[in-house]
């Protein structure tokens, strides 16, 4: 077992219709790696998972939005799914709790849709990122590079296209939240480091 996220704490955000893979596989690497990982949302006691074409199992809630602080966090997780990000970038605690992890400079990795969220925190401007092709124009209109590779770094931002890419997406995620805070000048603006 790794324990390069010892002592690290991880919010990992999500409503409703979270793709259950998305969210389950990424926290049980953090949680190997030695992180404390906790399932934020908007609801209490459960949100319940969407795997691929129906509803999935339903996660405990750890910690309800309306009480979880930012700065209580070393990195957030956004995991995809189409309902989980929509409802969550309407949601304006939501976006303004991402926007927290933005402005300091924290680690993010986000999936599929999850990047959705970003734009609602104006998190992509001059950012190289990927994600499901759903929503490659949306990314771009937000004025982020889109490419389509299994995963992207752009300076601490982590992106990845869909559940196959979940094993690269988790080793990248572990490494970019290993290395904690990055600057938040984004010296790196457009790169895309593999």
């Amino acid at each position: 077992m790794s324990y390069e996220l010892r002592n690290k704490r991880v919010a990992a955000l999500v409503e409703h219709g979270f793709e259950q893979s998305e969210l389950i596989e990424p926290k049980k690497a953090l949680e190997a790696a030695g992180a404390r990982v906790d399932v934020v949302s908007p609801q209490s006691g459960k949100v319940k998972g969407w795997k691929h074409t129906d509803w999935g199992d339903k996660v405990d809630v750890d910690r309800e939005l309306d009480e979880a602080r930012a700065d209580e966090y070393d990195a957030l997780l956004l995991p995809g799914g189409v309902m989980n990000p929509d409802r969550l970038r309407i949601n304006d605690r939501a976006v303004a709790f991402v926007k927290a992890f933005v402005d300091a400079g924290k680690p993010i990795a986000s999936i599929c849709h999850g990047p959705s969220t970003l734009i609602e925190a104006g998190a992509l401007r001059g950012r190289t990122v990927t994600s499901s092709p759903a929503i490659k124009t949306d990314l771009r209109n937000a004025g982020a590079t889109w490419v389509d590779q299994e995963v992207v770094n752009d300076n601490g931002l982590v992106t990845s296209r869909k559940p196959d890419d979940i094993p690269a997406f988790n080793r990248k995620m572990i490494e970019e939240f290993a290395e904690g805070r990055h600057s938040p000048d984004r010296q790196l603006i457009g790169s895309a480091k593999r």
